[in-house]
């Protein structure tokens, strides 16, 4: 039997991630002992590796649950799913990874790439996808709007944009990982600096930076950026803190 921490550490997750499935029953320790201690044994770590397996492929954990509790789930056969389903991402990132190093040699180079080459690897479908999503939400003029301000950057600001949105992200997961309030000094911080990075393809309101912190939440493409198997409420503690600063800065 292991302990949470000895689990914890094989997994490359956070104890309080461990906490978090057992308050949700997706998954509970084998054994509890008289000292309260958590002890997880084969079926549990074979059942959290199906959990963060089904994480990797984008299914929400509440989708998760149901699957590994159906009283049909077959162990062998979601294994051989998950390795048809990952040999056919090793396939569709091999395109991108090309289509990623042929866009770094034609920006060294300052050379134009074929229109359709900038996209190889991302199927048409789901570029459609995301501008629907977006027009749905923001409407049409601003994500047009945005789009035509952001084909303005040059390659130098688009690289500094990208990696403060990063910096932007470590911040706030590291808050999340301390406990700090959403509404504290340090979180409101980060926030601002989120906004502003934010502005710099579209202005939004107050209602419109609460809303886009609800899209952080309810998509799950979004989502996934912000709340990995580790981090499990993470979005939720960005909408929260996107919300207080809209209330009060804007």
């Amino acid at each position: 039997m292991r302990t949470v921490r000895q689990l914890a550490k094989a997994a490359g997750v956070s104890v309080r991630a461990l906490h978090h499935y057992d308050a949700l029953g997706l998954l509970k320790p084998g054994h509890v002992g008289a000292n309260g201690y958590r002890y997880y044994g084969r079926e549990e770590l074979l059942r959290l590796q199906q959990i963060l397996v089904y994480r990797e492929l984008g299914m929400p954990l509440a989708e998760i649950a149901a699957v590994l509790d159906d009283p049909a789930f077959d162990l062998l056969t979601a294994l051989r799913g998950h390795r048809a389903a990952l040999n056919g991402r090793i396939a569709h990132y091999h395109t991108l990874i090309q289509t990623i190093d042929r866009t770094i040699a034609s920006l060294e180079k300052d050379e134009d790439m074929e229109d359709n080459d900038y996209y190889a690897g991302i199927a048409p479908e789901t570029r459609d996808r995301w501008q629907r999503e977006a027009e749905a939400f923001w409407g049409k003029d601003a994500v047009a709007a945005a789009q035509a301000k952001a084909h303005a950057f040059s390659k130098e600001q688009v690289a500094t944009i990208q990696a403060e949105m990063e910096a932007i992200r470590a911040d706030f997961q590291q808050l999340f990982c301390e406990g700090a309030a959403p509404g504290s000094d340090t979180a409101q911080t980060v926030t601002d600096r989120h906004y502003r990075w934010v502005s710099h393809s579209w202005s939004p309101d107050a209602a419109a930076f609460k809303g886009l912190g609800r899209y952080y939440v309810e998509n799950p493409e979004f989502r996934r950026t912000y709340d990995d198997a580790d981090l499990p409420g993470c979005a939720e503690f960005i909408a929260e803190a996107m919300a207080i600063y809209a209330d009060r800065s804007l």
